[in-house]
């Protein structure tokens, strides 16, 4: 169909299968390449003219805007048509936009500022490119894939596989806030476009915090408004973020028709561990009722683990090591049989307004570097050193010049398994012989150092953007609701809030060791008093605790793990070492390396690969 303004549109839905666009082919566009080829599990929109085609996977809008009701597609090729250089700045949302040149027979592929809708990008036949949201139907559409071995190293640094790299060799993935560009030669080459600059620690009038703060509720306001639909519901941990979306989805819900609040009462949905020091249902609780919504919480229990742990390890594109992901799967598909169709999640938060402990504890450790270069060469002479190690009272101060020694975002990294373990007696020879163990860490230094500012909580945050966000929490709150069956989506990361908090100074969210200062200053009166003062909780599962009282749980790890023995990737011996360590040492920290190792096993099997025994 034609329009006046000499667009042509199109809608593609996937549903449940699989749609493979063939431009070139289906549409028989002429000048168009034929050896490219979109895969898309999603609905996308589609809109062209006689010299560009757009199509849009995702949420795209215009910048500041609200969410458009029409074609995303057809607004943004008129914004290109205005635009086609500077287009990146007026545009927002969660979206993969690709964007194809008739006549230069090129094609852009543009993802958002956090990368959360996954791109994987097979090139791998000179004369083809395949574009995908999702690996399995990449996967099933290419040629014959191969295991990458560094992604495997990769996945036991970082619990999961950090773009560009992916599993499979020869196809990589999109990092977040990148254009891709495709040309005719067959060369692909990216470009990131989002990397805003941070305020320095400019000194902030009272009256100053008092004008960000009000804007910082208006904008969170806004955002939760934006991403409201019908049958729509709330995560609720009982933390900060998800208490203030849920807060602001009560307020707006109610608003729309105050004769009839009690009809249009928020749903908020949590889920809750019997396991000491892992329960945080209580506060969550307390902000239901605080805002009374209509809140409903489900105790997760071990034979929910074991009866759904295969299919979730399976579920992921990638090998994904995060523990909390059942947690994520089972509270939405609760969720989903109440009819939910939209889930709002509190994700972003902490990488916005400094809110992950980390931050300040390495603040205590660039005390370190700030001394003058005399004082430290004499700590380091005095303390750090075998002796120093065995005084009573000595050895911490010992431990504290010895890891701040460490620059950052090295020093992040101090407690990380492959860190903490001999390589050559973790990995097999022939694993290390493929791989560079320094690669992760190069990649953290990457990220960290292209930060556009001074300050090291400003640094950190960026790099949580990257990694914490971008390739782990995202990935696994956006997999495990299209497992549900529900969508998702994350009002607190939207990019004018993240241009927002960029403006707002590290000295002013992160004073001292006051954690998420500014936010919670600018929620007073909002959001409960006790939620606001209430200590940084974690949403880790409670595996390594479970594994220990239920058969059926260790029968599940304790096979997985026997199996893996046989994969050449780690030595045997660890492998033993790593459960009887577990099964005498802290159920917290070695029940997560038998996580990771158990989850890449379970994945493995279910998943064609080089290394099946």
């Amino acid at each position: 169909m034609w329009c006046n303004n000499g667009i042509s549109t199109n809608k593609a839905n996937a549903d449940s299968a699989t749609t493979v666009a063939n431009f070139s082919l289906n549409r028989k566009i002429e000048g168009f390449p034929d050896n490219i080829k979109f895969i898309s599990l999603h609905e996308f929109d589609i809109a062209e003219n006689n010299n560009v085609i757009v199509c849009v996977s995702g949420r795209l809008r215009p910048y500041n805007q609200d969410y458009l009701v029409g074609n995303a597609a057809e607004w943004f090729l008129q914004l290109y048509q205005q635009e086609p250089t500077d287009f990146c700045s007026h545009i927002a949302g969660f979206f993969l936009l690709l964007i194809f040149d008739k006549n230069a027979g090129t094609v852009q592929i543009i993802n958002d500022h956090v990368g959360s809708i996954p791109c994987y990008v097979d090139q791998r036949n000179n004369t083809e490119l395949w574009i995908s949201d999702n690996m399995a139907s990449l996967q099933a559409s290419a040629a014959s894939v191969e295991l990458n071995p560094q992604a495997i190293f990769n996945y036991l640094f970082f619990h999961c596989i950090p773009s560009p790299q992916s599993i499979y060799q020869g196809i990589s993935k999109l990092e977040p806030g990148v254009i891709a560009s495709f040309e005719r030669s067959g060369m692909l080459t990216q470009h990131g476009y989002y990397t805003p600059a941070f305020t320095s620690a400019a000194q902030i009038s009272e009256q100053d915090e008092q004008q960000l703060m009000a804007k910082c509720r208006d904008l969170i306001s806004e955002a939760v408004r934006r991403n409201i639909s019908d049958d729509c519901a709330a995560f609720l941990s009982g933390g900060l973020d998800s208490s203030t979306v849920a807060g602001m989805l009560a307020k707006h819900s109610n608003g729309k028709d105050q004769k009839n609040a009690n009809n249009q009462r928020a749903k908020t949905y949590s889920v809750g561990f019997e396991a000491k020091g892992y329960d945080e249902t209580e506060y969550a609780l307390l902000t239901a009722s605080h805002f009374n919504t209509e809140h409903k919480v489900h105790y997760l229990q071990p034979e929910e683990i074991a009866s759904h742990f295969t299919e979730v390890a399976g579920y992921f594109n990638e090998p994904f090591g995060n523990s909390s992901a059942m947690a994520a799967y089972i509270c939405a598909k609760g969720a989903q049989q109440d009819g939910i169709k939209v889930m709002l999640a509190g994700d972003g938060g902490d990488e916005i307004f400094a809110g992950n402990e980390r931050y300040f504890k390495q603040k205590v450790f660039e005390r370190y570097a700030a001394l003058p270069g005399p004082l430290r060469r004499a700590l380091n002479l005095g303390l750090d050193n075998p002796v120093a190690d065995k005084i009573p009272g000595v050895k911490k101060a010992s431990s504290y010049v010895r890891q701040a020694k460490v620059p950052l975002p090295d020093r992040l990294d101090s407690y990380n398994f492959v860190n903490r373990f001999d390589l050559n007696r973790m990995f097999s020879q022939h694993l290390l012989q493929q791989v560079e163990p320094e690669l992760p860490a190069q990649q953290k230094r990457q990220r960290y150092n292209a930060c556009l500012a001074d300050n090291a909580v400003d640094k950190m945050m960026y790099l949580d953007w990257k990694f914490t966000l971008a390739d782990n929490d995202l990935v696994k709150v956006n997999q495990m609701c299209q497992l549900a069956g529900v969508e998702v989506r994350f009002p607190l990361f939207e990019k004018e809030l993240v241009d927002f908090s960029c403006t707002v100074p590290a000295s002013l969210k992160a004073p001292g060791q006051k954690l998420r200062d500014f936010y919670k200053n600018s929620f007073r009166g909002f959001l409960p008093d006790e939620t606001i003062s209430k200590s940084k909780h974690g949403f880790g599962l409670p595996f390594g605790v479970w594994m220990k009282q239920r058969p059926d749980l260790q029968q599940i790890a304790i096979s997985a793990m026997h199996s893996f023995k046989q994969r050449n990737i780690l030595q045997p011996s660890f492998v033993d070492e790593a459960i009887a360590t577990f099964e005498k040492g802290h159920s917290g920290y070695y029940g997560e390396l038998v996580w990771i190792i158990v989850v890449l096993e379970l994945w493995l099997q279910q998943h064609r690969s080089a290394y099946d025994s």
